[in-house]
This record gives C-alpha cells, sequence and structure tokens, in this order.
C-alpha cells in the first residue's frame, strides 16, 4: 500500500508540473496576445470591402434581439446582413421581423430554407445563405453573439494582408445567475481563453471559433465550399483546420466579442460540457488526449494526499495554485476584460474538478444531445437518433 501511495504521488506530481508548465505556455501566450493586439490597434489599415453577415438561426437564445441589434450598429460603410431559418414558423423569426423594422436602413434579409442538406442544419443554412450573399467577404457567428460597434472594422482589417483567409476571435460568456451558467462562464475565461492562447503559440491558430468565423470566397472555394462541412458537428473547427490546411493564414482579432448564457441547470452544464468536450476529442484526438496535463490544480491536491504532507507536495500545490491564478485573472480580466472572473474567483476549484471529471467521461460513449435532438457522433460527423426534419 505504501509503495502504491508512493507510485500515485510520483505521477500527480508529474502531472501537475506539466500543468504548471503548460500553464507557464498559456502565460506567455496570453502576453504575446496582448503585444500583437496593441501593434494592430496601432498599425490597422483602412480596408473596409463589403461584407455579408450570415446567421443561421434555430430557436432562441437568451438576449437574442440586442444581440442582433449590436450588428446593425456598426461603424462600417457597407454591409448586408442574411438570416436563414428552415421553419417559417420558427420562434426566432419574430426577432428578426422585428429588427427589419427597427432599421429600414439597414440591408437585411431573412430567407427560409425548407430543404436540409446532410446532418448539420447550420451548414446545410449556410451553404444555401452564401449562394445569395452579395459581397467576398463572409461573416458567419453564433445567434448569441453580441458584438461592439467596431467589431467589422478590426476583423475585417486582417484582409488586407492577401495571405489570410480567415479571422476569428475570443469570447467572453455573460452568465445567468445559476450556478451551472456561471461555471460555463468560468471555464470559458479561465479554461478555453488560455487554451486558445497556447495553441497559438505552439501551432499557430489553425482552427476556427464559432463567436466569429470571418473568410473571404477565395478561401471558402479553396476548402470546396460549405459541403464537405455537411455532417460535422464542429463546423467552425473544421472551417479552420481546412482554411489552414489549404495554405491560408487563419488569424485571432483583437476584439472581443460576447455570449449569453442560458440559466443552465447544473445538469444541463454538464451536458452542455460533454457535447463540447467529445466534439473536440472526434475534432483532434491527440491534442485532446494531452489534455489531461491542463488540471495541475487537481493533480497537485491529489498528490497532497498521496505523499500524506510531505512538505515538496505542499509546495508545489502552492505552486499550481499561484500559476492557476494568473493565468485565470490575465486571460480572463485582461485580455477579455470579463468583470466575473474575481468575483468567481472561488469555484475554480470546482470548475477544475468538473472538468476533469468531464475529460473523463468524454471517452466513454458517442452520444450527445443538442438543440434538443440527441446524436451519434463518430469521427466528427454526426448521425442523428432521432428526427423532427426531413432530409
Amino acid at each position: 500500500m505504501h509503495l502504491l501511495l508512493k507510485l500515485l504521488a510520483v505521477l500527480t506530481a508529474a502531472l501537475a508540473g506539466a500543468g504548471i508548465a503548460y500553464y507557464a505556455l498559456s502565460l506567455y501566450g496570453t502576453f504575446r496576445f496582448l503585444r500583437d493586439c496593441r501593434l494592430a490597434r496601432a498599425n490597422s489599415p483602412r480596408f473596409t470591402p463589403p461584407i455579408s453577415i450570415l446567421k443561421p438561426l434555430r430557436g432562441t437564445d437568451p438576449e437574442m434581439y440586442e444581440s442582433f441589434r449590436s450588428h446593425c450598429l456598426q461603424d462600417y460603410p457597407d454591409y448586408e446582413i442574411i438570416f436563414g431559418v428552415t421553419d417559417p414558423n420558427d420562434p426566432a423569426v419574430a426577432l428578426v421581423r422585428r429588427l427589419i423594422g427597427d432599421f429600414p436602413g439597414r440591408k437585411i434579409q431573412l430567407l427560409v430554407f425548407p430543404r436540409i442538406f446532410g446532418t448539420n442544419v447550420k451548414v446545410s443554412n449556410l451553404m444555401q445563405m452564401a449562394r445569395v450573399a452579395r459581397y467576398e467577404y463572409l461573416i458567419v457567428n453564433d445567434s448569441d453573439i453580441r458584438v461592439p460597434r467596431a467589431y467589422l472594422r478590426s476583423v475585417v482589417a486582417s484582409f488586407a494582408d492577401s495571405g489570410v483567409g480567415m479571422v476569428t476571435c475570443l469570447y467572453r460568456g455573460i452568465a445567468s445567475p445559476t450556478l451551472g451558467s456561471q461555471l460555463e462562464a468560468l471555464g470559458i475565461s479561465t479554461d478555453f481563453c488560455p487554451a486558445v492562447l497556447a495553441a497559438r503559440e505552439l501551432q499557430g491558430v489553425r482552427f476556427g471559433l464559432g463567436s466569429t468565423l470571418a473568410f473571404s470566397r477565395k478561401a471558402l472555394d479553396a476548402i470546396g465550399g460549405f459541403e464537405p462541412l455537411l455532417d460535422y458537428l464542429a463546423d467552425d473547427y473544421e472551417l479552420g483546420a481546412r482554411i489552414a490546411k489549404a495554405g491560408l493564414e487563419v488569424v485571432l482579432s483583437d476584439v472581443v466579442v460576447e455570449t449569453f448564457l442560458p440559466r443552465y441547470t447544473f445538469g444541463e452544464f454538464l451536458r452542455h460540457q460533454l457535447r463540447w468536450a467529445r466534439t473536440i476529442r472526434d475534432s483532434r484526438r491527440w491534442g485532446y488526449a494531452g489534455l489531461i496535463v491542463t488540471f495541475p490544480l487537481v493533480w497537485a491536491g491529489l498528490a497532497v494526499a498521496f505523499a500524506t504532507g510531505a512538505a515538496w507536495s505542499w509546495i508545489l500545490l502552492a505552486v499550481a495554485i499561484l500559476a492557476r491564478l494568473l493565468v485565470a485573472g490575465i486571460a480572463g480580466v485582461t485580455v477579455l476584460q470579463d468583470r466575473q472572473v474575481l468575483r468567481n474567483f472561488w469555484m475554480i476549484p470546482l470548475r477544475d474538478v468538473v472538468a476533469l471529471l468531464v475529460w473523463i467521461a468524454s471517452f466513454f460513449g458517442h452520444t450527445i444531445h443538442w438543440r434538443g435532438m440527441e446524436f451519434e457522433l463518430k469521427n466528427g460527423k454526426l448521425r442523428a437518433m432521432e428526427t423532427d426534419v426531413s432530409v
């Protein structure tokens, strides 16, 4: 028993040490990103081509109308907004009609696409919306995304470099009062954002984030359009990965947008996390396995237990706590300007324990729940287990 405890102490300490090194990389990536943002703002080119914003919709999200409205208040010379639904009775339709009435001077279209191609209805809509869009540059973002007034200028400026094929951006979650919603927002700011900035350092940005997918038709044509993505769940990741593979650069913009989170119960939060985890697992298998080192706070706590409180284990735990708080504070507060992070610092240990358990659970099973439907996920592709639409 003593030997087993010693082996477990060594193993968890090694994982904690690797995790602390990962936090150091995240901090380095964060500071580099902040520096690059300052340079980008100081040397931002005046590049403002016309843009088509594509917003596929299904159902409603929190603060949805205000999120739509933020896209109509842009300081930008020429753009259009195209909303696409599969069902003319979708509850989102009423909000779009209200928007059209409130902004008669804006180029806003609401289109219905009853025919569905593939399993991913969002991509099916996008494929059809892109055919209607008038302009060379396209932006796709989720229905719950709220953007600042300079959003379009900031995102599109990167396309002044002809080698850029896609621009994506970070986001902060605006939590509802429930514990599940607050844990979700905390994870976005203190786990997801640092992971993106660490990946940016290791291999560059080779993925897209659903908060913003801006790309040229040239880039879309280079990967065969939206059609190859019709059965993929992680369409945002696939779009960015394929554009990068085509030899075009994917850039992380300096602008940060907001997503308004539902009032998740704890169970709904866990289901959402499990869907997200299995999506990433199928998109980047080896990279996902490597996430075992991204829980140093938990591993260091276990090392203290297995080492029966040896002095070295307490030092390791103290270093892990310091590194965790630095990453959370600098990425969440400085980069994302998320004021909720400091208020919810006390939840970080709970968040980390839950995240580790979700990571472990994600390897067992292929079922996910998405937009009220159940799917089987295999190799990143969806198969509906119950169908509420006809193909």
